[in-house]
């Protein structure tokens, strides 16, 4: 393989990993925890869109409780939508880390 068709494939590469970043940056990815008592849900570029929290469980649980669970579920949220962007551009990249990571 030439020079000129190794950079052509890159292009391509990186053309291609760019549309797979924007489609996975507006995916909605949702954790709950509790059965559902708190919800959250984070767009692919790890931006909250909304939290949700069953009023039931505004007047049982205390203050640091209920603190405790959103953390949690934000951070499953933001997970989720990390761990499908390392798998699918892993997949494009064939294992190699690219600058900027992701």
């Amino acid at each position: 393989m030439n020079m000129q068709a190794i950079l052509k494939q890159a292009q391509k590469m990186q053309k291609e990993i760019g549309r797979v970043e924007k489609e996975l940056n507006e995916k909605d990815y949702t954790a709950t925890i509790g059965g559902g008592v708190v919800s959250v849900k984070v767009k692919g570029n790890l931006l909250i869109e909304s939290i949700e929290i069953d009023n039931e469980l505004i007047k049982e649980e205390s203050k640091e409780d209920l603190q405790d669970m959103v953390v949690s579920c934000v951070n499953e949220a933001i997970k989720m939508a990390q761990d499908e962007k390392n798998q699918v551009l892993g997949k494009l990249t064939g294992g190699i880390k690219m600058p900027g990571g992701f």
